[in-house]
């Protein structure tokens, strides 16, 4: 099992327990027996409408044999009617573990603070760790490892960005990242991807961080709860597209972590080109999402 009490961003596994956490999920994707949870039930609380979170978890616990029981703003009252202590205090008394998919990752905290039982960050303003692990895996499945591979990341510094930077210090992975100047990754992030070793080189300009890049990321210029600032991202991001002009002299393959605003900052040919690795990303949410349940929970 892993030595960490609750998975709130990606470095709160060392680098070992990182590996670890992948090296399962490898092995659950090409076979190995997983049935590992039964009987175990995890709570999902939801506050942001999702996809890829909620069915990759909920089928991820059938297959390892517990069950997943998904709770959405209209079905408790998270922050609400009651404290978010109260809520995360009863959740421990019924669940083996909670995956929270909220907006503040403060909220997070406060319900891993009061929590018996281990918390799985499923997206907060701030991180997507599980995203992360996704990512990591699609990336080791297409070169064989992280030795000698140059990733991008091109676009907005959000919270999917900022735990991919932290991922990839933690196994040694070459990052570039470019960003519009104002919606850069956050100093903390930057700084900790130092103190792993391993800091992005920050560009302005995404034809720099692309033309010797093996693999570009990107994602959503506006997140959920940013659609006032729609007008305002789409000029600042002008240029920062993933289209075939950008990766015109790059052999790059392209991550996306979904939904893609296709026209924003992907095109769709991009998308459904042979250098996309995006289906193998979304199906590795299950396979990593598994991993990581497993080592959290089966003493």
């Amino acid at each position: 099992m892993l030595e960490t009490d609750h998975f709130l961003d990606i470095d709160d596994l060392s680098t070992d327990e990182l590996h670890t956490v992948l090296d399962r999920a490898a092995a659950i994707k090409a076979g190995a027996d997983d049935t590992r949870l039964p009987d175990q039930t995890l709570g999902m609380l939801f506050e942001k409408p999702s996809t890829r979170t909620r069915i990759s978890f909920e089928t991820g616990m059938t297959q390892l044999g517990g069950h997943a029981i998904f709770l959405g703003p209209d079905d408790i009252q998270l922050g609400h009617g009651e404290p978010l202590s109260d809520t995360s205090r009863v959740l421990s008394r019924y669940v083996d573990a909670v995956m929270a998919r909220l907006f503040d990752h403060e909220d997070l905290l406060e319900i891993a603070e009061y929590s018996d039982v281990p918390i799985v960050n499923g997206l907060t303003d701030d991180a997507h760790p599980c995203q992360t692990l996704a990512d990591l895996l699609t990336i080791e499945e297409a070169f064989d490892g992280f030795d000698d591979v140059q990733a991008a990341w091109v676009g907005d510094g959000n919270n999917v960005g900022q735990s991919f930077v932290i991922g990839a210090a933690m196994v040694g992975l070459d990052l570039t990242v470019a960003t519009p100047v104002s919606y850069g990754m956050d100093d903390a992030v930057l700084e900790q991807a130092a103190a792993l070793g391993h800091p992005p080189t920050i560009v302005d300009d995404p034809k720099d961080a692309v033309d010797d890049a093996d693999v570009v990321y990107t994602d959503v210029w506006i997140s959920m709860g940013q659609e006032d600032q729609r007008h305002e991202k789409l000029a600042a991001f002008d240029g920062y597209q993933v289209n075939e002009r950008l990766l015109a002299d790059s052999d790059a393959q392209v991550m996306h972590c979904l939904p893609a605003h296709r026209g924003e900052e992907i095109t769709g040919d991009v998308l459904e080109s042979d250098r996309s690795l995006v289906w193998d990303q979304a199906e590795n949410r299950l396979h990593a999402q598994k991993g990581l349940l497993v080592e959290l929970l089966d003493a």
